[in-house]
């Protein structure tokens, strides 16, 4: 039998024979090397745990947004693959091995996607299951056949997520975190001595910033409450967030997180600030209101990492939510989050202004609109020594535009101001499938500047280590 195309030694390295080999001897610098991971969602009380994965379909397909939305493309009702009102896989009396089949009869879809590339090697590489099959005949009988060899496999106990965190090399693993967790997954792992990964979380203040929020008020309360140090009303919440943000540093985290509607920063008064935050605790903010607000929270976020340390992260540019109906019917991350473009240059300007040049501020913007990233992005990281380049995120993070990303940044910012490979999943099984393929493109990109002549050998064999090893652990204060 052939080579399976998820085991090719070459996959995604260049077509032409001497620029590959050039890549494949970057690529042996880097391919073993640990896998920082210092942003993503995967949830640290199963790791704490060792908590077994569930089925087949409810691991690989119902969460997936970047697979239910394309199968539901095609036609396919959101129910078939899992979705229901009340967030349960199997109402509407759908099973996992329903969902199952109606993943593999739409597997073609997934040719030539980042998700389908994800599969292959997840299949090949870490369940170690032959899915040639699919190719030839992507039916019900072998849906079958692929589900019961996945879920012996998901039984057996060596394949368990503390297993599998030594199996992927993984060294450090960021979580994303609610200002009020209590952590203590966290804690549990950093206490345990036979646990020698790092597993930090992150502070994530979303809902607690956004007017519009549900249950925002009783959210902002609790915090105060929890946190405000007895004070009240804005004073009380900034003390608080900034006592949690505390909380978060003394158990390990090392960046703070924010999924904000743009990137507008705007630095208000303090009796501004006050007089918005009483509106949207009566219920009389406007939406115009709510985007000023979380504007100059961008600011106060970013004042706070200077005092503390933690690393700022953005990503704004989404329009949650676009089918509204859908979004009744189901809730949200279904898959129909769109991109929309985003200006970063002015928008950024008065926080950067107080904060661009403060010692120990690290500040750094994701972008899923790639025309930004020559424009703005790779700019505003070629001056200010807190800006580092967030790493193609969320519909970028596939290979074409990976290559596409390098190429835009480089020739501006050169390759010591970006933040290193951004996994940003909930699929841990996913995750060495991913940094393989962010290595592999990098050992691409870096062997066609050698033949052109741009970069010695010697040098491209030091600047893939650092782009790989070294910027994550510059970026994130790793």
């Amino acid at each position: 039998m052939s080579q399976s195309i998820a085991a090719d030694p070459n996959r995604l390295l260049p077509a032409d024979p001497g620029t590959r080999s050039i890549a494949r001897n970057l690529l042996s610098l880097v391919e073993e090397l640990p896998i920082l991971s210092p942003h993503g969602h995967v949830d640290a009380a199963m790791i704490e745990q060792d908590t077994p994965f569930p089925d087949p379909a409810t691991l690989l397909v119902t969460p997936d947004h970047y697979v239910t939305r394309l199968i539901h493309s095609s036609g396919i009702p959101l129910d078939r693959l899992g979705a229901a009102g009340s967030g349960t896989p199997g109402a509407h009396g759908t099973t996992p091995r329903d969902t199952w089949r109606e993943f593999i009869k739409a597997w073609p879809l997934f040719e030539g996607t980042a998700s389908g590339y994800w599969f292959r090697q997840e299949f090949e590489h870490v369940f170690h299951v032959d899915i040639s099959r699919l190719d030839q005949q992507p039916g019900e009988a072998t849906a079958d056949a692929i589900y019961d060899e996945l879920n012996a496999r998901l039984s057996d106990p060596d394949f368990r997520p503390r297993r599998l965190f030594r199996d992927f090399n993984i060294e450090v693993l960021a979580t994303t975190d609610d200002p009020l967790d209590d952590l203590a997954a966290h804690a549990a792992l950093a206490a345990d001595p036979t646990f020698s990964s790092r597993v930090l979380p992150t502070f994530r203040p979303d809902a607690y910033l956004k007017f519009h929020t549900p249950d925002w008020a009783a959210r902002v309360e609790l915090l105060i409450s929890a946190a405000g140090d007895g004070q009240s009303g804005y004073a009380g919440y900034i003390r608080a967030l900034e006592n949690r943000r505390q909380y978060f540093v003394e158990h390990g985290a090392v960046s703070a997180d924010h999924g904000s509607k743009t990137a507008l920063t705007l630095k208000l008064s303090a009796a501004q600030a006050q007089e918005l935050f009483d509106k949207a605790r009566l219920g009389k903010a406007t939406a115009a209101d709510a985007d000023v607000f979380e504007a100059h929270m961008m600011y106060e976020m970013a004042r706070m990492s200077v005092a503390d340390g933690l690393v700022m992260t953005m990503h704004p540019g989404v329009f949650r939510n676009h089918h509204t109906p859908t979004f009744e019917a189901f809730g949200a991350d279904m898959g129909h989050d769109i991109p929309v473009p985003v200006s970063y240059t002015e928008a950024l300007r008065p926080m950067l202004e107080d904060f661009g040049t403060a010692h120990g501020f690290h500040f750094i913007p994701f972008t899923i609109d790639e025309t930004v990233f020559s424009r703005e992005i790779a700019p505003l990281a070629g001056f200010y020594p807190s800006v580092f380049i967030g790493a193609p995120w969320w519909f970028l993070d596939a290979p074409d535009a990976m290559l596409r990303f390098r190429s835009a940044v480089t020739e501006t910012a050169g390759f010591s101001r970006s933040s290193g490979f951004i996994d940003d999943t909930r699929a841990f099984c996913s995750i060495p499938a991913r940094h393989n393929t962010s290595r592999r493109i990098e050992a691409s990109f870096l062997a066609r500047l050698v033949v052109e002549h741009r970069v010695s050998q010697e040098r491209a064999r030091k600047i893939i280590v650092d782009v790989v090893d070294g910027a994550p652990r510059r970026a994130f204060k790793l």
